[in-house]
């Protein structure tokens, strides 16, 4: 993609080993949006190869970026995947934006797509003192897919599993401002669908932009994260509204 970026690792071990890899990107000094730092949380499939156009529109928008594998994914430790050892992952990836590149925590941003959505809106919650957070098509009920499995009927799957990626407790206790991407109506059906129940829940500031199949789609995400940002930085804080061409906010 062009962009400068350098290899980072951390949350090391007694032995001095990194557990996670990833990628610091700055951004431009002269953005006016370089006040924040983005720390992007990718999905559930693949890994930080997969998920450089994210990273590369991130960095367009302005903001710096931390990017990393979790353990079990890419360059990192291997380790079995599991709720746990994501959030754990991610509060060594901003313990290391605070406390070895001395960010303050009012200038961080979470930004998780998928399950790594489900993941940021945790994380949003247990930390109010972040500047906001962005959830890109988060999974409601993500255990289900296991517990409505028929073959969960033949062991007691709900004392087996621990995983469950909940949303509508973490987005009740979320104060900080939001910025949520959800998929439209397909093309043909009138309307748009129920706003998702999670983001119903949310007491603070908070934006929803439908996510369309439209040419310009991208684009339109990426106006609708820079506009969000803006309002960020003049209010510290985004209201709710409402959009034309296919944005409901």
């Amino acid at each position: 993609m062009g962009l400068g970026f350098d290899s980072v690792g951390f949350a090391t071990t007694a032995g001095g080993e990194p557990r996670l890899k990833g990628w610091w990107i700055a951004a431009d000094p002269a953005s006016r949006r370089s006040r924040y730092t983005v720390l992007y949380l990718h999905s559930q499939d693949g890994n930080l190869s997969d998920a450089v156009d994210a990273v590369a529109a991130l960095h367009s928008a302005g903001a710096n970026v931390l990017a990393f594998d979790y353990r079990g994914y890419g360059q990192s430790q291997s380790a079995h995947p599991s709720e746990a050892h994501w959030r754990e992952d991610a509060e060594w990836a901003l313990q290391y934006l605070t406390g070895t590149r001395h960010l303050a925590a009012s200038t961080i941003l979470l930004d998780g797509r998928e399950l790594g959505a489900n993941l940021a809106l945790e994380m949003a919650a247990a930390h109010p003192e972040l500047a906001g957070v962005v959830l890109r098509q988060p999974v409601e009920g993500a255990a289900n897919a296991i517990f409505n499995d028929s073959r969960a009927r033949l062991v007691p799957a709900q004392a087996l599993v621990s995983d469950r990626f909940e949303l509508s407790a973490p987005a009740a206790r979320l104060r900080i401002p939001s910025l949520w991407f959800a998929a439209a109506a397909p093309p043909g059906q009138m309307g748009m669908p129920e706003k998702p129940d999670a983001f119903q829940r949310v007491m603070s500031p908070k934006m929803l932009v439908w996510l369309t199949t439209s040419r310009n789609a991208e684009k339109d995400s990426e106006n609708a994260l820079a506009r969000w940002l803006d309002d960020l930085a003049s209010k510290g804080s985004t209201p709710s509204c409402q959009w034309g061409n296919g944005f409901s906010c």
